[in-house]
């Protein structure tokens, strides 16, 4: 073999090497380990099989103007890893990723009584715990979540802009509970019954 020849192949051989090895290290930052959906930068994805492989926590049944019947469903969801982490000890992992699905609402007097169920999607909310303060510098990140908010009409764009204005005041009358409303979830207290 020509000296030619060996030195393209060996500078090629170590170009490729060098390409694998600086896509590799591009490739694997702590939030590819964190979760899969968040990025680099913080931006949060939202979680699109929920429904299929998420556990259903429970549901809020929700009356958005004074003394008018209820006009929203929550339905909220998690990972069931998550769920069975916060049944060991009462907190969510690192990484959970909680899906709630704001619904319109159908009702009907029924033989069973005045009846209320979710119709069509208005809104997704999801929180990403953050246990680490992964992205200080990020207005979507704070009191230990990460927090995101897409509408029905561009279900791919989070909407939200600041976290602490846009998500968090919602969420006050649960802070004393990691700013989740856990008591609305029976399935995350199901080992205590077993007890």
């Amino acid at each position: 073999m020509s000296r030619t020849l060996i030195f393209r192949r060996t500078t090629a051989i170590s170009l490729g090497l060098f390409t694998v090895a600086a896509i590799a290290i591009g490739a694997a930052p702590e939030t590819a380990e964190f979760s899969r959906y968040v990025a680099k930068d913080g931006a949060i994805a939202r979680p699109t099989d929920y429904r299929d492989k998420f556990t259903y926590l429970g549901s809020y049944a929700v009356a958005t103007k004074p003394n008018q019947p209820v006009d929203e469903m929550h339905n909220v969801y998690a990972r069931p890893e998550d769920v069975q982490a916060f049944r060991k000890d009462g907190k969510f992992p690192d990484g959970a990723v909680l899906v709630k699905d704001v619904t319109n609402v159908g009702s009907e007097k029924l033989t069973t009584g005045a009846a209320s169920w979710s119709t069509d999607v208005k809104l997704w909310f999801v929180m990403i715990k953050d246990a680490k303060g992964r992205f200080p510098g990020n207005d979507l990140w704070g009191d230990g979540w990460g927090w995101a908010l897409y509408y029905a009409d561009e279900p791919m764009k989070n909407v939200a802009s600041d976290y602490s204005t846009d998500c968090r005041t919602c969420h006050i009358p649960a802070k004393k509970d990691d700013w989740v409303y856990i008591r609305g979830y029976p399935v995350l207290h199901a080992d205590e019954k077993k007890k």
